[in-house]
């Protein structure tokens, strides 16, 4: 039975997805302060602390589609649980890298954590999509997103609080290897906590109700190379797939650099800054909800969001790290420590990103009937721009005079593609 015809019995396997969208956020955004205080920790330079990010995010380039080929022999529900069991796994290597202090080790658990959430994510993205009309997926997703980018802002306060809140002294100072052991040493029971609980809620999710979805290919006569060829002959996909990984560049520069560009700022609460981005996008999500596809199209909340982004990126990159006038205004009244207005911009940029991904995803994945699983998994690998985004900022940091403010003028072409896809690229049905 197609899930489209039981959306009276969807709450429950909806409220699920919901709290895997959750975890998704919350162990995907911890990367925000997980990078400067690694890079405090090993004393890693802008390039080399980018490479926290990419080792993450790499790994969607190479496990997306065999995870579309997985989740076709055990099923989503499964898949769910084999993606929470990998990430429980990645949580666990954190234990031994904190105390060897060794990098590779380091880089190495964030490439099977972001494994594991490639799995998830290609099995529950279809879900959302497809659950409902396909006029109002964007709203579908803007739901989850709010979650995913809730667990955003709840993350980097739950890692201050647990971790960072014990070393706010440490920053701008020469560490010992007493402090330097002390700060490793703390992130072992925050993430082993994290690894029993993920895997706790894999083993719930085998047992839970969740309906299959229809089946969409017989995987026995049906290659993964000959599925990508068909699904890939549709524009509207192919350019979705380049839309999402600029997308994801540009939202991963905005969400995890900000921390590492504040702690050389000289800000002691860095480790919150990702809060504040993922705040903006919660916004974000929140109005789409309310004006997608009501008051406004998916396309044009895609075509404002771009020009917003490029508005955003040039104010950063000319702005001044020393001017408050922005936080004076927003942040003081509330009692909140004034913050350079840069870094407010960069947060802001969290607005801008937020209905890139709802609008997308089902914009691609229009009118691809079985080769649905295939599109999702491929706009999933869209996520490999996480990887290279914050590569190249870390690149452009040490190549300008401005260092990391100057980094962040790698969103410009990021934002320029964006644009395209929403004015032209959606349309595409043909390569002629």
């Amino acid at each position: 039975m197609n899930i489209q015809s039981r959306s009276k019995s969807n709450f429950l396997p909806m409220a699920i997805v919901a709290t895997l969208f959750f975890i998704l956020g919350f162990a995907t955004w911890l990367n925000g302060s997980l990078m400067p205080y690694l890079k405090q920790i090993l004393q890693l330079t802008p390039f080399q602390a980018s490479l926290i990010l990419f080792s993450f995010y790499i790994a969607v380039t190479f496990t997306a589609i065999p995870s579309a080929s997985l989740i076709r022999k055990v099923g989503y529900k499964n898949g769910m649980a084999l993606g929470m069991g990998v990430m429980m796994v990645a949580g666990l290597l954190f234990i031994p890298a904190a105390k060897t202090q060794f990098f590779p080790l380091f880089l190495f658990a964030q490439l099977v954590m972001g494994a594991g959430q490639t799995l998830l994510q290609t099995a529950v993205n279809p879900y959302v999509v497809r659950i409902g009309p396909e006029e109002s997926a964007a709203a579908r997703i803007s739901i989850m997103g709010i979650l995913n980018k809730g667990a955003g802002v709840v993350a980097p306060m739950v890692f201050t609080a647990l971790i960072l809140s014990n070393f706010t002294d440490t920053v701008g100072t020469e560490l010992s290897q007493v402090k330097i052991d002390e700060m490793a040493n703390s992130l072992i029971l925050p993430y082993l906590g994290m690894a029993i609980f993920i895997g706790a809620l894999g083993f719930a999710v085998t047992k839970a109700p969740l309906p299959e979805l229809e089946k969409e290919v017989d995987s026995e006569t049906s290659s993964d190379q000959g599925l990508v060829k068909e699904a890939l002959s549709h524009p509207s996909l192919a350019l979705g797939v380049l839309a999402l990984f600029f997308y994801v560049a540009a939202e991963v520069i905005a969400g995890d650099t900000i921390g590492a560009f504040a702690l050389s700022l000289g800000v002691e609460s860095y480790g919150v800054m990702t809060s504040f981005t993922m705040g903006c996008m919660v916004l974000g999500y929140i109005l789409g909800i309310f004006l997608i596809p009501k008051f406004i199209s998916q396309q044009k909340a895609l075509m404002v969001s771009a020009i917003l982004g490029l508005a955003l990126t040039a104010g950063i990159v000319m702005g001044d790290n020393h001017s408050f006038a922005i936080a004076n205004v927003v942040l003081v009244p509330f009692g909140f420590s004034p913050l350079p207005d840069t870094l407010l911009l960069i947060a802001c940029l969290g607005l801008a990103n937020a209905i890139v991904w709802p609008a997308v995803f089902p914009l691609a994945l229009s009118g691809l009937g079985k080769l649905t699983s295939t599109g999702s998994a491929l706009l999933v690998m869209g996520i490999s721009g996480g990887a290279f985004g914050p590569l190249f900022w870390g690149i452009t940091s040490g190549a300008t005079d401005l260092g990391q403010q100057g980094g962040y003028m790698v969103m410009f072409p990021c934002y320029l593609f964006i644009l395209f896809y929403a004015v032209k690229g959606h349309k595409m049905k043909s390569w002629k």
